[in-house]
């Protein structure tokens, strides 16, 4: 058996990140390597600042170069109204919309038995703390129509009656925009007859 190198370290690591087997693992190293001053080196140096000058944010978990974040420190930002969502990407989908403009906390991930991630794993107890100290009108939970997320809502539901009269909420479920009936599954469509609005 040949000892392990630098090359096989580098599709190990690559292989590793969401959405990359070792197939496409080799070919992007491929490609690195024979393209070394144009691709290497620069993402070489921008992994390097990006893990010396970002960092999370103290008080919304978001990742930034100040702490607090940009968006903590936004005087125009809505104090009133508080976005719990599950991670990072989670909140950038949001800001790319442009429609919220309230304040945002970030779990960190959703409660899930399976994976062994309760609610010493996330940032449930900076949540709660915040809430005491601060609390908003509106509580929005905005997290995935899945069963983890769905459990994580309603324990965060149980707890958050428990410390405030904020009013809580939750992302709508449903059809999407532009979505036709008959290529939706059945439990999109159930959920969107539950959560029917007034024209």
């Amino acid at each position: 058996m040949r000892e392990e190198g630098p090359l096989d370290s580098l599709i190990k690591a690559l292989a590793r990140l969401p959405g990359l087997g070792p197939r496409s693992a080799r070919r992007i190293a491929l490609h690195l390597l024979t393209n070394q001053d144009k691709t290497m080196r620069p993402l070489m140096n921008a992994l390097q600042q990006t893990a010396e000058q970002i960092r999370p944010c103290g008080t919304c978990g978001n990742l930034d170069l100040s702490d607090p974040c940009r968006i903590c420190q936004d005087p125009k930002r809505i104090k009133d109204s508080l976005c719990v969502v599950a991670g990072v990407a989670d909140l950038w989908a949001i800001e790319r919309t442009g429609a919220y403009k309230g304040q945002y906390h970030i779990l960190g991930g959703v409660l899930s038995a399976l994976d062994g991630i309760g609610p010493d794993e996330l940032r449930l107890h900076s949540l709660l703390e915040r809430v005491r100290e601060n609390p908003p009108e509106e509580i929005i939970l905005a997290l995935s129509a899945t069963v983890d997320g769905q459990a994580t809502a309603h324990y965060l539901t149980d707890k958050l009656e428990d410390i405030t009269d904020a009013k809580i909420s939750r992302l709508a479920h449903g059809v999407p925009v532009g979505g036709e009936l008959d290529y939706l599954d059945d439990g999109t469509i159930t959920t969107a007859l539950k959560s029917r609005a007034a024209l």
